[in-house]
């Protein structure tokens, strides 16, 4: 089923394409209308790769990005798929996609943080929980 979205790592982000995003990262609650509308322009202009996938209609059915140092190592975020375009792919293509470019680049230290119910899906990618590691986190509570 993944075949029929087309896959691009993107380098420009057009206004409509951050409208888009935007509207994706609404949806899936992960900013708010009152968050900063820059968001997601500016963490993409900062991200080391982003991924989008479009539907043969040139519909944004997913995204993801990655942060990096650019020499070893590198974060995969924000993989989200459109509700209507879910269960068909779309968030490994995304995220194996992400790995594949970053090991490209010779990143060789690629780290994600999953919530809870993930597991399955990023094990499905390839990835691997890496027992023994704790998570920390600071910032916003």
């Amino acid at each position: 089923m993944a075949d029929r979205f087309e896959v691009r790592i993107m380098d420009e982000f057009t206004p409509e394409f951050l409208q888009a995003a935007r509207a994706l990262y609404l949806e899936n609650r992960w900013i708010n209308e009152n968050d900063d509308p820059a968001f997601p322009g500016n963490a993409f202009a900062n991200s080391f790769v982003v991924v989008a996938a479009f539907s043969a209609t040139g519909e944004l059915a997913g995204v993801g990005r990655s942060i990096s140092d650019g020499v070893s190592d590198a974060y995969i975020q924000d993989i989200m798929t459109a509700k209507k375009f879910r269960k068909q792919g779309v968030g490994k293509l995304v995220t194996m996609t992400i790995a594949e470019e970053l090991k490209k680049r010779n990143i060789d230290w690629i780290g994600i943080v999953g919530v809870p119910g993930t597991e399955m899906f990023y094990a499905g990618c390839g990835l691997r929980c890496a027992p023994g590691h704790t998570l920390w986190l600071g910032g916003k509570e």
